[in-house]
C-alpha cells in the first residue's frame, strides 16, 4: 500500500521494488498476483488494523482494510502474509468480509491458530444504469416565433 501511495504520486514504479537479494521471494503467482494490484489500486482502501508476529513458528502479518469506495464488493477485507522460513518464501492471500468485527475476528483466529481459511472476496457485480428516457421536447413559450 505504500508503495501505492507513492506511485500515485508520481513515483516511478521500478524505482521502489523490493529487493529479491534482502528478503524471501514470492512463493506463488497468486502472491506475485496480489503485489502488483496492491501496488496499482492499494490507496483504494484505508488501514484499519496491522500486527505482525515473528513468532519463528509461525511469523504472520494480517492487516484489515476498509475499502474507501462503499459500493465495492467485499467493503472490509483482511490480507495475510504468512513466512515458510524453510523454502524462504512468502504467501500473500486476500479475503473479503461483510463487516469490519468478522474482518478484526479473523484476523484474531488467525493469530491464535484457530482461523479457517479466508473467505473469498465477492467479485464486483456488473451494474449497466438503464438507458434514460428520451426528453420530450421543450415547449415553446408563446409569442412569436423567429
Amino acid at each position: 500500500m505504500a508503495q501505492s501511495w507513492l506511485i500515485h504520486r508520481g513515483c516511478p514504479p521500478q524505482s521502489i521494488g523490493l529487493n529479491p537479494e534482502l528478503g524471501p521471494s514470492p512463493a506463488d503467482e497468486a502472491t506475485r498476483a496480489l503485489e502488483r494490484r496492491l501496488m496499482t489500486d492499494g490507496d483504494h482502501f484505508a488501514l484499519g488494523y496491522s500486527y505482525t508476529r515473528d513468532d519463528p513458528g509461525d511469523p504472520v502479518i494480517v492487516v484489515a482494510l476498509r475499502a474507501l469506495d462503499e459500493h465495492s464488493p467485499s467493503e472490509f477485507r483482511v490480507v495475510a502474509e504468512e513466512l515458510d522460513t524453510n523454502a524462504w518464501t512468502y504467501s500473500l492471500r486476500e479475503g473479503g468480509f461483510d463487516t469490519v468485527e468478522e474482518a478484526l475476528q479473523w484476523c484474531d483466529d488467525r493469530l491464535s491458530g484457530t482461523a479457517g481459511p479466508l473467505p473469498p472476496v465477492r467479485p464486483a457485480t456488473s451494474f449497466v444504469r438503464p438507458a434514460p428516457a428520451p426528453k420530450a421536447p421543450a415547449p415553446r413559450p408563446p409569442g412569436r416565433s423567429r
